[in-house]
């Protein structure tokens, strides 16, 4: 339980920080909730400090195998406009700010819906992937496992993923353990970027037809 004197000191903070312009406040913000998150029980989860920054220091990645249908974008929308942000965008440290590890399209919403820019005033919500997960293999295989409990993935896009990963001397097995799949998925799917590549330049004729006359 807080003792007298430093509620006092937290209440002094938070009416300073009331007082302050949009941005100051918001940098004031995010200090106090990184200076609570080091001394937190829970600092070795990332959702232990939430962070709002500008929408435009937050990009996509170009590995993200995840599609969402226009209608589901459109519910995406509502369901933020209604219920507001209760899930960050994950994000992975860069110079320019955060390249998105998993909630591509609530960023999207955030950045491209008047309505919601303006109500969450040009910031995103973000937490940050541990740190020794910077690699791009871990930071791809935490995009994947981010994903594949829900959405749609493009089936030609994982593979692409997998190719990759075996280029990068990952065996079946440890990309298997990372993405959560089982190895027959994994040869399915280096099996089929084989199969593409493969008949890449092939002509194809129109399929035989079944003749319809009486003749034997």
């Amino acid at each position: 339980m807080l003792d007298k004197k430093m509620s006092i000191d937290i209440d002094l903070v938070i009416k300073k920080i009331e007082k302050m312009e949009l941005e100051d406040k918001v940098e004031a913000i995010n200090a106090f909730r990184e200076k609570l998150h080091e001394v937190s029980p829970f600092k070795s989860e990332p959702v232990d400090f939430v962070k709002w920054v500008k929408n435009d220091t937050v990009r996509a990645n170009d590995y993200n195998p995840n599609s969402v249908a226009t209608p589901e974008m459109e519910l995406l929308r509502h369901s933020i406009n209604m219920d507001g942000y209760t899930q960050p965008i994950v994000g992975w440290k860069q110079d320019y700010g955060h390249e998105v590890i998993d909630g591509f399209h609530r960023h999207r919403v955030g950045k491209e819906m008047p309505d919601i820019q303006e109500r969450i005033k040009g910031y995103l919500p973000i937490v940050s992937i541990k740190e020794d997960r910077n690699a791009i293999n871990d930071r791809v295989a935490s995009t994947i496992r981010h994903n594949r409990a829900r959405g749609k993935h493009s089936v030609e896009a994982m593979s692409d993923i997998v190719m990759d990963l075996h280029k990068r001397n990952w065996s079946d097995k440890k990309i298997a353990k990372e993405l959560g799949m089982d190895q027959d998925e994994v040869l399915r799917l280096s099996q089929l970027k084989g199969l593409m590549e493969a008949f890449a330049n092939t002509e194809f004729t129109e399929a035989w037809k079944v003749d319809d006359s009486n003749e034997d």
